[in-house]
C-alpha cells in the first residue's frame, strides 16, 4: 500500500449521489469524526464507502478530491462561491461544515472559539498521529518492538494526562459546551480500547495505574448522544465496524 510517491495509481471516478454533501470515506477514527459531524448537524449528506484495502484512496476520482490519498474528503456541492468545493483533512471538513452552518463551535471573536480550535488542532497535531503510531506498533506491526511501543505509548499516556486535566471540572472539552473539538478527539480515545486493544496495557505501562477518570465520563457523555451513535455506523467495511465491535448495520447512505 505505501509508496514514497503520491498521485493516483488506477483510473476510477467516484459515485456520486444528488444530496448536497458527498462523504467520500471509512469507519476509522478519522471518517467516524466527520460522520458524527454531519449527524449532529443534522445536513444532508451521501457517504460512498472508500475500501482503503483495496486501494480506492489511490483512483483518479479520489485523488482529485484528496491530493494526499486519505480518508476522509468531501465534496460540497454548493460552496461558499455557489460552485462545487472540495474538501480534505477531518479537520479542516470539521471547521468547514461548523462554519458553514454555526453549530457546534463558538462565535468569532470570542476566547471560547480559540480554545475550541486550539484542541482540535491538539488532535490533529497530537492525538492522531501519536495514538495511530501507538497503534500499529503495538497491535499490527509484524514485529513487536519494544523501542516504538514504550516511545509511542508513553506519547499517548502524556496526551491522555493533558485531556484528564483539561477535563477536570467540565462536561465537555472546553466547558459545558459540545463542540467540534469533541467530535475530533472521542473517536481517537475509543480507538485505543475497542480497535487497538490496549486500554489495559497503558492504565498500567511504566509502573503506573493512570484511570483517567475525566476522560472516562466525557467518553461516556459523548457515547450516549444519538447523533454519535447514528455517525459511528457509517461507513463500515463490513457489519462490524473498523473498532471491531458490532455496532449495527453499515450504512452508506447513497
Amino acid at each position: 500500500m505505501n509508496r514514497p510517491y503520491a498521485g493516483a495509481r488506477t483510473q476510477k471516478d467516484l459515485p456520486q449521489g444528488d444530496a448536497p454533501l458527498q462523504l467520500y470515506s471509512l469507519g476509522t477514527p478519522n471518517g467516524i469524526k466527520v460522520t458524527v459531524a454531519l449527524e449532529e448537524m443534522k445536513l444532508d449528506y451521501d457517504a460512498h464507502t472508500i475500501q482503503i484495502k483495496e486501494l480506492d484512496q489511490f483512483t483518479t476520482g479520489f485523488t482529485d478530491i484528496c491530493p494526499n490519498g486519505k480518508i476522509p474528503a468531501m465534496l460540497d456541492k454548493d460552496g461558499p462561491d455557489g460552485e462545487p468545493i472540495r474538501v480534505f483533512e477531518s479537520g479542516s471538513i470539521l471547521l468547514y461544515l461548523a462554519e458553514k452552518t454555526g453549530q457546534f463551535i463558538p462565535p468569532r471573536g470570542t476566547a471560547d472559539r480559540t480554545e475550541c480550535l486550539n484542541w482540535l488542532f491538539f488532535q490533529m497535531g497530537g492525538i492522531g498521529p501519536f495514538f495511530g503510531q501507538f497503534g500499529h506498533f503495538y497491535k499490527y506491526a509484524a514485529e513487536k518492538l519494544p523501542y516504538p511501543i514504550e516511545r509511542y505509548s508513553m506519547e499517548t499516556k502524556r496526551l491522555l494526562d493533558v485531556l484528564d486535566q483539561q477535563l477536570e471540572g467540565k462536561q465537555y472539552i472546553i466547558g459545558d459546551e459540545y463542540t467540534i473539538a469533541d467530535m475530533a478527539i472521542f473517536p481517537w480515545v475509543l480507538c485505543l480500547d475497542v480497535g487497538y486493544k490496549a486500554k489495559e496495557y497503558l492504565a498500567k505501562a511504566f509502573g503506573r495505574n493512570d484511570e483517567y477518570a475525566n476522560v472516562e465520563a466525557w467518553m461516556e457523555r459523548c457515547l450516549a448522544r444519538p447523533a454519535v451513535q447514528a455517525g459511528m455506523k457509517v461507513n463500515h467495511l463490513t457489519e462490524k465496524s473498523c473498532f471491531g465491535e458490532d455496532k449495527g448495520p453499515a450504512i452508506e447512505r447513497e
